[in-house]
């Protein structure tokens, strides 16, 4: 399977709960936010007539409830890699941390069934272990977003566990991935730990951002390159140029990522990608989806961060008030000019998972994605 029954299965109860019955709390309208628009930047807005009436008034959108949490425990890393900013949009916070009780406390806020813990460099959070440990225990499934170079040191600190998931980054081969990370000997360090934890028992995913100058046909050969070691799936994502790292170079628009992905099924058949067969096809251009940045909701240093995980225009100090006092409505492809060449996972596999636009064949395409 691409995912763990267990993980399915309670996606699968959360969703419907959701979808049924949303929290009240949650579904607010941000017209309402006293004192207007609350974000310090105002975007210049393209057209909006791209966007469908179908996409604008389906009824999803307006049943807002979290699937992934974004957990961002601090900035800090020991890497500076050409695509991430994090680095640079925080640098003045890059050396605080948010305590393990401010964090475990977000996960329980939010309740969203996935804790995606990410950064920075989550293994140089002192308390990793026990926080992996804490969050499991609350019955949510872990995806510990790594560049792998500390696998082996902290290890120890874990138990293998249907509930965690080792996210590994690569963006290519030896060569390749080196040079996207600017430093020489990160890749072997990364395969190294991914053995590891894999011969302790563990469960390990990868993730590969795809840039304009990605050749497919060395995803396709790292992917070959992984089979050996038992890698339990991948993830793959288009790079996205936001404002935080800005170089458009390294960058695709939204033609090119169409492009790029137009023949992923190969991929898709021959590799467990944990992408949803209707994201795959939003990819290739085959499919129109929202953002629906609100299911994945990002919480680091500063607070709840909105409107998205790579877009920062207010850091709410509750979810709620994220959820509430966030506009959502002038967000997104057609609405916001810095959204034009977005189409990251964090903003529309939630829409892909709940049904949004749904074609026929949807229900058992995933079906078969989920039990392959």
């Amino acid at each position: 399977m691409r995912i763990p029954l267990e993980t399915a299965v309670r996606l699968g109860f959360y969703m419907a709960k959701n979808k049924l019955r949303p929290p009240a709390r949650w579904q607010g309208d941000p017209t309402r936010v006293q004192g207007g628009n609350p974000f310090p930047i105002i975007a210049d807005k393209p057209p909006s007539t791209r966007l469908s009436r179908k996409n604008v008034s389906h009824p999803y959108l307006r049943k807002r409830f979290p699937l992934v949490l974004m957990l961002e425990p601090l900035h800090a890393c020991n890497l500076t890699c050409t695509g991430c900013g994090r680095i640079r949009e925080y640098d003045d916070t890059i050396t605080e941390r948010i305590p393990l009780e401010k964090c475990l406390s977000a996960v329980d806020e939010c309740g969203a069934p996935v804790v995606s813990i990410c950064g920075g460099e989550p293994m140089m959070y002192p308390q990793i272990g026990a926080l992996v440990k804490n969050i499991i225990a609350r019955k949510r499934h872990v995806y510990l977003c790594t560049n792998g170079m500390f696998l082996i040191k902290r290890l120890h600190e874990f138990q293998p566990s249907k509930q965690l998931f080792f996210n590994v980054h690569l963006d290519g081969l030896k060569e390749t991935h080196d040079l996207a990370v600017e430093r020489e000997g990160v890749f072997d360090e990364a395969i190294d730990g991914i053995r590891a934890a894999k011969k302790a028992g563990f469960m390990v995913c990868t993730n590969t951002t795809v840039y304009r100058e990605t050749d497919m046909k060395e995803i396709e050969a790292l992917f070959e390159f992984l089979e050996p070691l038992g890698v339990d799936g991948h993830m793959l994502s288009p790079a996205y140029g936001y404002a935080a790292v800005g170089d458009r170079e390294i960058f695709l628009t939204r033609q090119e990522v169409h492009e790029k992905f137009r023949n992923i099924d190969q991929i898709f058949r021959r590799f467990k990608l944990t992408s949803t067969p209707a994201y795959l096809k939003f990819l290739k251009g085959e499919r129109e989806l929202p953002c629906t940045a609100w299911g994945n909701p990002t919480y680091n240093i500063r607070g709840w961060k909105g409107p998205c995980y790579l877009i920062t225009d207010a850091h709410w100090e509750t979810f709620d008030d994220l959820m509430n006092q966030t506009p959502w409505e002038e967000y997104g492809y057609g609405n916001d000019s810095r959204c034009e060449h977005c189409l990251v996972h964090c903003g529309y596999e939630a829409s892909a998972a709940l049904g949004v636009n749904a074609q026929m064949g949807d229900s058992l395409r995933m079906l078969r994605w989920a039990l392959s």
